[in-house]
């Protein structure tokens, strides 16, 4: 058993002035008790009792090139002896954005912000008064931030609503709120439907399509299993909001730069109206954009829509974002390639030993993004599936886990770096097994 009590103290310290004792409400769930950290470097990450950690966690997705990149950190400090904020333009905001179009196949233009949650918002905002109707079709499993009018009960492990969202049928409009003192209102316009049931998106686009302004979805169900689209969903998806005038938003906080430079969208080859993407965007610094066509974007051009946020597309921000998306781009993005292979090295390993220990277990994965859970179904490829995951006995893996110098979310999501290597890899496997001898 690690040492931590100088975690713990801190926690201790730290809830009679932090409301939880942590800054969001996901790093409450960590056992014996959330660590608090002194230092990262690569893929790797310290806690104040000197333990060492091989970090799938990332930030919760954000560091793509690990803990301290040399280039984005020197990026980030030039421009801060520059000045942080301005409250005026500066050439990062016209330099980002550029190149956000040039990369991005929906992006004729863009709008910067600072969280995904914030990106979210402002799709919705420019859906609405794009189409001039109300209502928003999400869907289950699918996380888009904690904003009122967005944030439904969400199955994670790490947060306390655990599995509480209702299975409803496409008219049953019974949704239940992400947490307590959402406004009661909020969630009116939103209809909740299955994911990856094609018969179930055309019944309620077509029966309510003058009601409803736009679908919005992640291109990969990547918080509730890493659940990839059926083949052909996300295109039917856009050939329906394209025939009825509904706008489509991907939503790539996740997916965006981390499976590519063009994100999910380039992937697969669709061409949304609008994408908000966020995490890896800044290496690890708030930086977000929302990111469509130029008729929708220009709502804001015009001042139809209010586009506000003090730190928007600050130099920090900006500088960041551009450092990430230059060290990804390097050698036409062969940092990819070696994110691909070591975790599909990984992935590999981690079926082989579930195997070994005749644990019934199911690991989905898409590029350097993936979703270990034990599950006695034989695939998991909806939230249905999804939601008969022992997600305890997973729970107590990740403890397991962090006992053998692993860090991994309790949820299951595990993020890999383009600075993870064969060492880390070979490590990491030696902890699972050794983690999965003990369930």
């Amino acid at each position: 058993m690690k040492n931590v009590e100088k975690s713990r103290h801190k926690y201790t310290e730290s809830q009679a002035y932090l409301a939880g004792g942590v800054a969001s409400s996901l790093r409450s769930a960590m056992k014996p008790t959330p660590l608090f950290a002194s230092k990262g470097s690569g893929p790797r990450i310290w806690d104040v009792d000197g333990n060492v950690y091989i970090d799938y966690l990332l930030g919760y997705g954000p560091l793509i090139l690990g803990h301290a990149h040399e280039a984005t950190t020197e990026s980030v400090y030039a421009a801060m002896k520059r000045g942080i904020t301005y409250g005026l333009q500066h050439e990062g905001e016209i330099e980002l954005a550029r190149t956000l179009t040039e990369i991005l196949p929906c992006a004729d233009k863009v709008a910067l912000s600072g969280s995904g949650t914030e990106a979210v918002m402002l799709a919705l905002r420019l859906a609405r008064a794009y189409t001039g109707k109300r209502k928003i079709v999400r869907f289950h499993g699918h996380y888009h931030g904690w904003s009122d009018t967005i944030f439904t009960s969400f199955p994670s492990s790490d947060m306390r609503q655990s599995d509480t969202t209702a299975l409803v049928s496409p008219v049953d409009q019974t949704i239940l709120p992400g947490t307590s003192g959402q406004s009661e209102i909020a969630l009116k316009d939103i209809i909740l439907l299955p994911w990856n049931d094609s018969a179930a998106l055309e019944t309620a686009l077509r029966e309510h399509h003058d009601d409803i302004a736009a679908v919005i979805s992640e291109p990969v169900m990547c918080n509730s299993g890493c659940v990839l689209p059926k083949p052909g969903y996300l295109e039917q998806m856009r050939n329906l909001t394209n025939e009825l005038s509904i706008v489509m938003i991907l939503d790539e906080v996740i997916t965006g730069f981390r499976l590519g430079l063009s994100g999910a969208h380039g992937k697969f080859g669709l061409k949304p109206d609008l994408v908000t993407i966020g995490k890896a965007l800044g290496g690890g610094i708030a930086v977000s954009a929302v990111a469509g066509s130029q008729d929708i974007m220009a709502l804001i051009e015009n001042g139809t829509v209010s586009h506000l946020g003090t730190l928007n597309g600050n130099g920090v921000a900006t500088a960041a974002a551009l450092a990430t998306i230059a060290e990804l781009s390097k050698d036409e993005g062969a940092v990819y390639a070696k994110m691909i292979k070591n975790a599909d090295l990984l992935v590999e390993g981690i079926r082989r030993l579930l195997a070994k220990h005749s644990l019934p277990g199911i690991v989905n994965q898409i590029g350097p993004v993936f979703h270990m859970m034990f599950t006695q179904e034989p695939k998991v490829e909806d939230f249905a599936a999804f939601t008969q995951r022992d997600a305890a006995k997973y729970s107590e893996f990740s403890s397991k886990m962090l006992e053998e110098g692993v860090l991994v979310r309790s949820n299951g999501l595990w993020y890999l770096s383009a600075v993870h290597g064969e060492q880390e890899i070979e490590e990491t496997l030696a902890a699972v097994d050794r983690a999965l001898a003990h369930l």
